[in-house]
């Protein structure tokens, strides 16, 4: 099994592919992966591998792709926090493997990608990615984009992250049990590196939040989808380190700043 703390710190979002597609064996490994993902909010994703030129797949942001994988949910549950976590795993799998991936929203051929996912009144289908191999060079338009969304900075562990409350940033010193994994949730990558995740550390427990600065579109709150992200990140960190847990919905009643509303505690077992 890939280390996840390894994949995060070297994920990045690839919009520059190779144009050779993926090998038979590493497309046949995400596939058999994608197929057995499951959540821990007991929302269902299906995923799906779709060949680009078959189903007349593209963005307008992405060079080289042969391939997509797509995932869709029905709207019911915590689906978009489902979604988020499921879809970030799909993209560190692939990763270990060698192959890069870019979620994907506003950017897609949509009509194509929903009629490829045969996507149904109660489905929706935020993002996709293209998967490939990334090309020896970023593009030009690739470089601007990631320069134009400072797409490598972060906001500091003490404004993202809190203890007890919302007034008392955290250290990681104060919380080394869940240090490494916060962090990791800090370099999870989010639509317009907005880094919507805030999370207060309570004893044993750690309460998420999600801090909304975009409106919800027809596609949901995708930025609940970025929290989704965070929650991968975190909880295969904690697992990797040995320090297993449970995710719980239990609303501490912690009182929130504007625009900050509780999604799930993480319970240390």
């Amino acid at each position: 099994m890939f280390s996840a703390k390894e994949m995060i710190k070297k994920r990045r979002s690839v919009r520059s592919f190779d144009g050779k597609g993926l090998t038979e064996a590493d497309r046949r490994k995400l596939s058999e992966y994608i197929d057995s993902l499951s959540n821990p909010f007991g929302v269902p994703v299906e995923f799906r591998l779709l060949d680009a030129g078959e189903h007349d797949l593209s963005s307008a942001v992405i060079i080289g792709e042969k391939e997509y994988i797509a995932a869709k949910v029905s709207r019911s549950g915590p689906y978009e926090i489902a979604y988020g976590y499921s879809f970030e795993k799909a993209c560190l799998y692939a990763l270990s493997l060698g192959i890069g991936t870019v979620m994907l929203a506003a950017s897609l051929s949509r009509s194509t990608f929903e009629k490829a996912m045969d996507v149904q009144d109660h489905e929706v289908m935020p993002v996709a990615s293209p998967v490939g191999y990334p090309a020896a060079k970023m593009s030009i338009r690739e470089n601007l984009m990631r320069k134009g969304l400072k797409a490598d900075d972060r906001i500091p562990f003490s404004k993202l992250f809190f203890e007890g409350n919302f007034e008392t940033g955290l250290t990681k010193d104060a919380a080394p049990a869940f240090a490494e994994a916060l962090e990791m949730a800090r370099l999870s990558p989010s639509a317009g590196n907005k880094q919507p995740w805030r999370a207060v550390v309570d004893g044993n427990r750690v309460h998420f939040y999600e801090y909304k600065t975009m409106k919800d579109s027809p596609l949901g709150d995708i930025q609940k989808v970025d929290v989704g992200i965070a929650l991968a990140h975190f909880e295969m960190t904690m697992e990797e380190e040995g320090v297993p847990g449970v995710f719980v919905f239990d609303d501490p009643g912690i009182e929130t700043p504007d625009n900050t509303s509780y999604i799930v505690t993480y319970e240390v077992k």
